[in-house]
């Protein structure tokens, strides 16, 4: 009796401790359910986000004065076209009209395209607004046949993978009634693929890294003006977000570190035995608030 009375502040003890432990997993397993719960699971979320290219700028890396132009920008007098308003309905509806023909083209053929074409369509989406006109993209055209089938087999290995296990049950289904897959062939056929890259950040000419103010935006917004521009001259393309293939697209073309893909463009004419789903658009009142 007198031994387990003076082993019974060592049972207590231990059975303490185990029952911290319990609780303190018990605990842990509520917070990861918690956390699940709250942020749910994201496969499809671009790698490219985790590059290097994203890190922020450090506070000591930002300089305070306008980092672009000169200090004093010389303003001019603007002048621009004013046409009258049946002029204005009769462009808007031409323009329209032109535009809702674009639709995206998964059969391109090799046949060759001008490329001055392509320089022109490219200085057209170099007209973009940017955040303080700090212009921060990159179009990076691809004609050389090894260059796009190397392209090729990169994004076709990184899509069967988020075919399979990244992109989830909903999202592949989503997409069966387009008949899209991982093979992309257009990527060897088009005589040429665009890939737009935006700057995360710039140099300045001291070597300190220079802040591009909504870089995204407004490559984004560029990106808008060159797939009317490609519309407006007879090409055609699909809209390609090579997930998860950024870094390695990013080193096979040699561009730095402070350049992220954003978008590839193939470009050409359709084949001659192309389809495209039977799809239709929104109509203006569901597009549309008016106030």
């Amino acid at each position: 009796m007198a031994l387990f009375s003076s082993l019974t502040p060592v049972f207590i003890a231990i059975i303490c401790v185990l029952i911290g432990v319990i609780m303190k997993k018990t605990n842990g397993e509520k917070e990861i359910r918690d956390t699940k719960s709250k942020h749910p699971s994201r496969p499809w979320v671009d790698e490219d986000l985790k590059d290097s290219t994203d890190h922020p700028l450090q506070e000591e890396e930002v300089e305070e004065e306008w980092q672009g132009l000169e200090e004093n920008v010389a303003h001019v007098p603007f002048t621009g076209e004013r046409y009258s308003e049946a002029e204005m309905i009769k462009r808007s509806q031409a323009f329209y009209e032109l535009l809702n023909q674009r639709r995206s083209v998964r059969s391109l053929s090799d046949e060759r395209v001008p490329r001055e074409v392509i320089d022109n369509v490219i200085r057209t989406a170099g007209t973009s607004p940017s955040g303080a006109h700090t212009e921060p993209w990159t179009f990076v055209v691809v004609q050389d046949p090894y260059l796009k089938h190397k392209i090729r087999e990169i994004v076709e290995e990184e899509e069967e993978i988020n075919y399979k296990k990244r992109m989830g049950d909903r999202w592949v289904n989503d997409l069966k009634r387009l008949r899209t897959n991982w093979i992309k062939e257009y990527l060897d056929t088009a005589p040429y693929l665009i890939l737009i890259f935006k700057q995360v950040y710039g140099w300045l000419p001291n070597g300190k890294k220079k802040t591009h103010y909504y870089n995204e935006i407004s490559v984004s917004i560029a990106c808008g003006i060159l797939l009317a521009a490609l519309q407006n001259a007879g090409l055609y393309t699909v809209t390609s977000t090579p997930l998860n293939c950024g870094p390695q697209l990013r080193v096979l073309l040699q561009r730095p570190a402070n350049e992220k893909l954003l978008l590839l463009l193939p470009v050409g004419y359709p084949k001659k035995d192309a389809t495209v789903p039977a799809l239709t658009r929104k109509p203006l009142e569901d597009i549309m608030v008016f106030l």
